[in-house]
């Protein structure tokens, strides 16, 4: 693989910061990194124009635009992961429960393929026993891959509604993905603690973002997955030390998790690679066929890049 210079774009955060910073760098290749503040943009982006050679991507938004035809293709390199129990929320006027949310309509923070909403249903019909189908789930904006077509139950706002006011005036029974504040509560009690006792209790641990690359260049290019993958981890892993080792003065609630993540785990609260999160991909992709975002199950080397099926990090 000769010197290539690839356009790029993923957020600055601790496990690419050395990558964003030139610190660390793919062998065979130069990422010329684009900012663009609001990362989501980029993912749109990404799915209709293929307008980057090298992006992060939410993990959902990757699989319903595989399974359109996308030429791209992800690696298993995981730059965002989180909780969900806390992105329902509801008006602070009710009391309801996650079963009462069954013959209601429930606003959603974009699409409904957003990958934060996916997980927060799963929670919702796995560990309460909602049945998603008899929920009508209302919308505040389209879908990244358009040609996606979701179920009958799922609808767009009104004209001139916001969905968060709706959920604070009690129009919407909830809403996933909006923001906290005044006029809301979560709907799962004590949500931060119920997801990392999920983490506890059965290694629930979601994974939200990975890095795509365009089809073309890694058929040109059979080492390009291999050397980025390697690139992303050893940013990460520059990232994990620092965070291990308290060289991090000001943590940020994203470095407070992974802290917490390592402390109840004894491991590395980043992990790359199919092996260390089969359980989580499986489990996303099962999420994804029951809410009908795709039709049918994919494997995890279904998805990620040959070169990389066998890599971890």
């Amino acid at each position: 693989m000769g010197q290539l210079t690839l356009t790029a774009v993923t957020r600055t955060q601790g496990a690419t910061q050395a990558l964003k910073e030139g610190a660390v760098q793919p062998d065979g290749c130069t990422l010329a990194f684009e900012e663009v503040p609001v990362l989501v943009h980029a993912f749109r982006r990404m799915v209709r124009e293929l307008a980057y050679d090298v992006t992060e991507m939410a993990f959902t938004t990757y699989l319903a635009a595989k399974a359109h035809g996308k030429p791209f293709t992800a690696l298993p390199v995981f730059l965002v992961r989180g909780f969900h129990h806390g992105a329902i929320q509801h008006g602070a006027g009710t009391d309801i429960t996650p079963l009462d949310l069954e013959g209601q309509r429930v606003g959603v923070n974009r699409g409904y393929t957003v990958t934060t909403g996916v997980w927060a249903r799963g929670i919702l019909a796995d560990e309460y026993g909602v049945d998603l189908s008899r929920v009508t789930w209302v919308l505040s904006g389209d879908e990244h891959v358009a040609e996606y077509v979701p179920p009958p139950n799922v609808v767009g706002v009104p004209s001139g509604k916001d969905v968060p006011a709706m959920v604070a005036a009690g129009e919407l029974a909830a809403g996933i993905g909006i923001p906290a504040g005044p006029g809301m509560t979560p709907l799962i009690p004590d949500a931060e603690e119920a997801g990392f006792r999920a983490l506890r209790e059965r290694g629930y641990y979601p994974i939200n973002h990975l890095v795509v690359v365009r089809d073309e260049l890694l058929a040109r290019h059979p080492d390009l997955a291999a050397s980025l993958f390697e690139a992303y981890a050893e940013a990460k892993r520059r990232y994990v030390t620092a965070l291990a080792g308290g060289a991090i003065t000001e943590p940020g609630p994203n470095d407070r998790m992974y802290q917490r993540v390592a402390e109840i785990t004894g491991a590395d609260p980043m992990p790359y690679g199919i092996a260390p999160n089969e359980a989580m991909i499986d489990q996303l992709i099962r999420y994804a066929v029951d809410q009908k975002i795709l039709g049918k199950p994919v494997t995890a080397r279904d998805i990620f890049a040959a070169g990389t099926h066998d890599l971890t990090a």
